[in-house]
């Protein structure tokens, strides 16, 4: 199943099921509460499936599969060829950080380029939802609690995440999380996510492309040692790292800019489309 987090008029939301360019609409819970709850999202999409009201895709306002996540957590230098266009050695154990809420937008919102710096990068990444979690989770059930598959562009202002050697506040801006446009239901993706190509591309021109085979920490892998620390839980996101070919590893620097179009493909989850807009200072 494609579950999709959706305003039909701007204001209000609804989750519903995408099927081809058409979205069934399941009421206005969300997936963060069902997935709290511990409910079988197969089961309870089927019994409101029949009743819901029909929408065009292309005529409402996608919103990210979760908007308020309990925790986002991101991985850095996951895949060995980014690794090696970095300023980084490949790390032995995986290089977490945090995303929060307020930096995310959904498909086809602006990705926003900060005021403050002329440094705005993508990062193709896929995206992985938990729906249970705990700690000390052993391999052997670690990807029993997937609840599904999402891609994201992990926007970086590049300027900030290098000013300190922690890179949070680089990897936060307001704006610059993209993410959806589906919860794909895990069922439905391969195991772990692998073999999944994933493609980036600039004004159609293409940017990464590599496969999610090619992760150092696979899906399962990470979901383990992160719970060897941090209590996972239902709603959780993993981020999981993005491949060669980001624009600040090249010369010159491929920056993003106002007007440039930025789309993150991954095989079987759909594409993820977000044009890049100057931030209007508030004042």
């Amino acid at each position: 199943m494609r579950y999709v987090n959706f305003s039909p008029d701007g204001k209000t939301h609804q989750l519903g099921l995408l099927e081809g360019s058409t979205i069934v609409s399941l009421g206005d819970a969300t997936l963060e509460q069902l997935l709290e709850q511990g409910a079988d999202l197969a089961v309870w999409a089927a019994a409101r499936r029949s009743s819901g009201a029909q929408y065009n895709a292309n005529e409402v306002t996608l919103l990210p599969p979760l908007t308020r996540p309990g925790k986002i957590i991101c991985v850095g230098l996951n895949y060995a060829d980014h690794t090696k266009e970095s300023p980084y050695d490949q790390p032995t154990y995986p290089t977490l950080f945090p995303r929060f809420n307020t930096s995310l937008i959904g498909h086809r919102a602006p990705m926003i380029r900060p005021v403050v710096s002329d440094s705005l990068d993508f990062e193709g990444e896929l995206a992985v939802v938990l729906g249970r979690g705990g700690r000390h989770i052993p391999l052997e059930k670690a990807l029993d609690c997937v609840a599904g598959y999402s891609v994201f562009n992990d926007g970086s202002v590049r300027e900030y995440q290098f000013k300190a050697p922690q890179w949070t506040v680089g990897k936060n801006f307001d704006g610059t999380g993209a993410f959806g446009p589906t919860l794909v239901t895990a069922d439905e993706v391969p195991l772990g996510g692998k073999g999944l190509k994933l493609e980036t591309r600039l004004n159609g021109k293409v940017v990464q492309s590599a496969n999610t085979s090619d992760m150092v920490f696979d899906v399962a892998s990470l979901i383990v040692i992160i719970s060897e620390a941090i209590t996972l839980e239902a709603g959780d996101v993993i981020v999981s790292g993005t491949p060669a070919g980001i624009g600040w590893a090249r010369e010159p620097k491929l920056i993003m800019r106002d007007g440039d179009v930025c789309e993150v493909e991954i095989e079987g989850l759909g594409v993820l489309t977000n044009a890049v807009r100057d931030e209007v200072p508030q004042r």
